[in-house]
C-alpha cells in the first residue's frame, strides 16, 4: 500500500496540471449536461431553447479552441493524463475544424421539415451531437489505444443514434440498422488489432519506447495483422475503401441534416486520429518502414488510388443526390489520402485546408439538396431540370458549391487540391517515389472523371428548360441564406486562401 500511494499521488497531480489544456472538453462535457436538463425543464419550447444553448455553448467552446491554437502556437507538442492525449498544432487544428462544422449543423437541423415534423422533435440531435463532439476532440488528440478506441467508441454510437433518429421511416431505420452492424464489425476488428498490440509490447501508448522496442523482437506477419486490423478500423471512420460500403445507404436513408453530419465529423477527426496512430510507426525506422517491414507509403497509396477510383467512378452512374454525393465523398477520401502519404508538415497544412473547404461545400450541397427536397419533394438529380429559371439564387449557389467540390478555378476546393498535389509533388523530388506519381496521376484523372457527375446538377438547373412560373418560393429562407454564404466562402477562400490558412 505504501508502495501505492508515491504513484497515486503522482498521477493525481498530472491530471490536475493537465486540467488547464483540456479546458475545451471540459466546456463540452458541461455543455452536455446543461442541454440535457434544458430539454428536461422547458417540455414543448426545449427545442428552441436546446438550440440556442448548444449554438451559445459551441461558440464558447471554439473560443477556448482558438486561445488554444494562440497558447501553443510556437510550443512543441504537449501530453495530457499521463500521456493519454497530445496537444499540437495539428490536433487543435482539427479540433478547430470540427468544431465550426458542428456548429453550422446544430444550426441546420431546425431547418429540415422532416426533422423538425418528427414526434422526438430536436431536443436529443443537440444532446447527441453535442457528445459526440467530444468524442471528435478524443479522437484528435488521441496517443493510447485505448483513448483511440473510447473516442472512436463516443462517435461510434451518437453515429448510430442519428442515422436511425427517424423513428418510424422505414429508411432511416434501414440505414441505422446498417451502420450499427458494419459499424460493430470495424470496432471489434479494431479493438482485436489494439489488444494483439498490447500483448505484443506490454503498453498502449503508441509513442513509448516501450512499445517500439517490444516490437521489434516480435515476428513482422503478426505485427502487419494487428496494424492491418486496427488500421481497418480507421478505415472504416474516413469512408476508405475496403470499409466503404455502408455509406451510400446509410447517407441515403439518414435525414439530410444527418447525412452532413456523418459525411464530414467522423470523416475528418478519422484523418486526425489517423495521423495520431501512423506518426510514431514513420519515426521507428528509416526509409518510412514500420515494425513489420511494410512501407506504409505504399500502403496509403494504394488505399488512396483504389478509394479514388472506385469513389469517383461509382458516382457517375448515381441519380440521387445523396449517393451521388456519398460516393464523391469516398473519392475525396483517397483524395485527401494523398496529403497524408506525403509525411510532411506541408501535406499536414494541405490536408487540414482541404478537409475544412470539403466539409464546407459538403455540408452547403446537403443544404441545398435539402432545400429542393423541402419546397419541390425531389431528390433525383434528373428532377432538377429547370429550376435554375425557379429558384435562380439557390441554383448559382448550387453551381459554386459543384464547382468546388470539382476543383475548378476561382473556389476552395481548386487551391485545396493544387495544396495537396504541390505536397505531393515537393516529396516527390525528394524521394524519387513511383507511387507518389501514381498518387498524383490518379487524383487528376479522378479530379477530370468528377467534373461529369458534379456537372449533373448544373446542366439539370440551368441548360434544361422545363416551362415554371417564375417565382422563387420563400419557404426553407434559413438554407437558402446560410448555403449562399458558404459558397462566398467557398469563393473568398479560394481567391484568398492564406484568410484559411493561417487561421489552421
Amino acid at each position: 500500500m505504501k508502495d501505492l500511494l508515491p504513484n497515486i499521488t503522482a498521477q493525481l497531480n498530472d491530471i490536475l496540471q493537465s486540467l488547464h489544456l483540456f479546458v475545451p472538453e471540459l466546456y463540452l462535457t458541461a455543455l452536455f449536461v446543461v442541454v440535457l436538463v434544458t430539454d428536461l425543464l422547458f417540455g414543448r419550447r426545449s427545442a428552441k431553447m436546446c438550440r440556442l444553448v448548444a449554438t451559445g455553448g459551441m461558440v464558447l467552446v471554439i473560443v477556448q479552441v482558438i486561445n488554444q491554437q494562440v497558447t501553443l502556437a510556437t510550443g512543441n507538442a504537449v501530453t495530457v493524463f499521463g500521456g493519454m492525449l497530445v496537444l499540437h498544432h495539428t490536433a487543435i487544428s482539427f479540433k478547430l475544424i470540427t468544431d465550426v462544422l458542428a456548429l453550422i449543423l446544430l444550426m441546420y437541423f431546425a431547418w429540415d421539415d422532416q426533422l423538425r415534423r418528427h414526434p422526438k422533435g430536436l431536443s436529443d440531435l443537440y444532446t447527441i451531437v453535442i457528445g459526440s463532439v467530444l468524442g471528435l476532440h478524443m479522437m484528435a488528440m488521441a496517443i493510447n489505444l485505448l483513448a483511440v478506441y473510447l473516442g472512436v467508441e463516443m462517435v461510434s454510437i451518437a453515429s448510430y443514434l442519428l442515422a436511425a433518429y427517424r423513428t418510424g421511416n422505414a429508411r432511416s431505420s434501414e440505414a441505422g440498422l446498417k451502420y450499427v452492424l458494419f459499424g460493430a464489425a470495424a470496432s471489434a476488428v479494431m479493438l482485436y488489432g489494439i489488444s494483439l498490440l498490447y500483448a505484443f509490447s506490454g503498453t498502449l501508448d503508441l509513442f513509448s519506447p516501450q512499445m517500439g522496442n517490444a516490437l521489434m523482437h516480435i515476428n513482422p506477419l503478426s505485427i502487419t495483422f494487428a496494424l492491418a486490423l486496427l488500421m481497418l478500423g480507421i478505415a472504416f471512420k474516413i469512408s476508405a475503401v475496403p470499409a466503404h460500403f455502408y455509406v451510400p445507404d446509410v447517407y441515403e436513408g439518414a435525414a439530410t441534416p444527418v447525412t452532413a453530419y456523418l459525411s464530414t465529423l467522423p470523416k475528418i477527426a478519422g484523418f486526425a486520429l489517423l495521423i495520431n496512430v501512423i506518426t510514431p510507426v514513420i519515426v521507428s525506422g528509416q526509409n518510412f518502414v514500420n515494425w513489420s517491414g511494410v512501407d506504409l507509403r505504399i500502403v496509403l497509396s494504394v488505399l488512396g488510388i483504389i478509394t479514388m477510383i472506385a469513389g469517383n467512378f461509382a458516382a457517375l452512374w448515381q441519380s440521387n443526390v445523396k449517393r451521388m454525393l456519398a460516393y464523391s465523398g469516398i473519392g475525396h477520401t483517397g483524395f485527401a489520402l494523398m496529403a497524408v502519404a506525403t509525411f510532411s508538415a506541408t501535406g499536414l497544412s494541405a490536408l487540414t485546408y482541404y478537409l475544412f473547404v470539403y466539409g464546407l461545400a459538403n455540408i452547403a450541397a446537403l443544404m441545398l439538396a435539402n432545400y429542393f427536397e423541402n419546397t419541390e419533394n425531389i431528390v433525383n438529380i434528373n428532377d432538377y431540370k429547370g429550376l435554375g429559371f425557379k429558384y435562380p439564387l439557390v441554383s448559382v449557389a448550387f453551381v459554386v458549391v459543384m464547382i468546388s467540390l470539382t476543383g475548378i478555378p476561382v473556389s476552395a476546393g481548386f487551391t485545396g487540391k493544387v495544396l495537396v498535389f504541390s505536397a505531393v509533388y515537393d516529396v516527390y523530388q525528394q524521394t524519387q517515389s513511383a507511387w507518389l506519381m501514381a498518387l498524383m496521376a490518379t487524383g487528376a484523372v479522378t479530379t477530370v472523371v468528377g467534373l461529369f457527375y458534379y456537372i449533373k446538377i448544373p446542366l439539370n438547373l440551368f441548360l434544361k428548360r422545363v416551362d415554371f412560373i417564375p417565382n422563387e418560393s420563400l419557404k426553407s429562407t434559413n438554407l437558402v441564406v446560410f448555403s449562399t454564404v458558404i459558397a462566398l466562402l467557398l469563393i473568398i477562400f479560394g481567391v484568398l486562401p492564406n484568410l484559411l490558412i493561417k487561421v489552421l
